[in-house]
């Protein structure tokens, strides 16, 4: 009788251990969402564009885009200079409003949508700028935090913690009160990643990242984005000049020329195109597969 009495115990302990440990781990999800990875696998595309075009004064810039951004890949846009790449990438965020066509976003049409919900959308990105944009008065801990200050409800503690998380995640642990003017670089783009992670994006989209480098800092981005890529589940956009970027990082490919899409495909595909424009760029370098 007493040993069924305590197992009876036991059993309704478990239980209850079990249920708190659930609850804790949703709360503590809730109020600190940017230490957790979701699993975006085996979603709907992400990003729909159709029919893009973008006029500066007489310059056509964008003369019908389109293009399927697929949940969970990494896709990298190449083409030569002045093609629309970098003002394709920033339509994606509205940083720059179309003439015609429309920009889709997880379902919601954001073409012509209000500023106001515009950045609730901005929320689910990371932006890895060309130049890493750290601001210099700042230290490494206060340009990770910066949108998690600004734009959330979390304790210094909660923020230092996911500042910590975030530069482990890009390989700078404990670097938090150096300034941007010790940095090399490299560290640098990788300070600028971790404040693209900070807030745990759904999209990250990289402007010539790995732009300035070294080729051996160049094939560390490469790979470090891959692996983020990998880890985190999150949709990648990479705008390159660099065909050996290609190579490293993307799931599919698109080449852009005169302002359209002119090529869709994997790395593979892309580099077995008999087409001459094609040959004719890739064989700029001996980058082989």
């Amino acid at each position: 009788m007493f040993e069924a009495n305590l197992k009876h115990i036991h059993s309704i302990s478990k239980a209850f251990f079990k249920n708190l440990q659930f609850l804790i781990s949703k709360f503590v999800q809730k109020t600190i969402p940017f230490l957790f990875i979701t699993d975006r696998s085996n979603l709907p595309p992400m990003i729909e564009i159709n029919g893009i075009k973008k006029s500066f004064g007489e310059k056509e810039i964008l003369r019908g885009v389109n293009l399927t951004i697929e949940t969970g890949s990494t896709l990298v846009i190449i083409g030569r200079s002045g093609c629309g790449k970098s003002v394709l990438l920033k339509h994606i965020i509205r940083l720059l409003t179309p003439d015609e066509g429309t920009i889709i976003i997880d379902g919601q049409d954001i073409t012509h949508m209000r500023e106001k919900d515009i950045f609730k959308i901005r929320k689910d990105f990371g932006f890895l700028f060309q130049g890493a944009a750290l601001f210099d008065s700042m230290n490494v801990e206060q340009n990770v935090g910066l949108a998690l200050r600004e734009n959330y409800s979390l304790t210094s503690g909660e923020i230092d913690m996911i500042v910590a998380e975030k530069l482990e995640l890009v390989g700078l642990p404990n670097i938090q009160k150096m300034k941007p003017s010790d940095l090399s670089g490299g560290m640098k783009k990788r300070v600028s990643l971790a404040r693209s992670l900070a807030t745990n994006p759904k999209y990250i989209l990289y402007d010539e990242p790995t732009t300035g480098l070294d080729p051996v800092m160049s094939d560390q981005i490469d790979e470090l984005i891959k692996d983020l890529s990998e880890k985190l589940k999150v949709t990648s956009i990479v705008v390159t000049h660099d065909i050996f970027s290609v190579y490293d990082v993307a799931d599919y490919v698109a080449m852009m020329h005169d302002g359209k899409i002119y090529f869709e495909g994997t790395p593979n595909e892309l580099q077995n195109s008999p087409d001459k424009l094609i040959r004719d760029f890739l064989n700029r370098t001996d980058k082989k597969i």
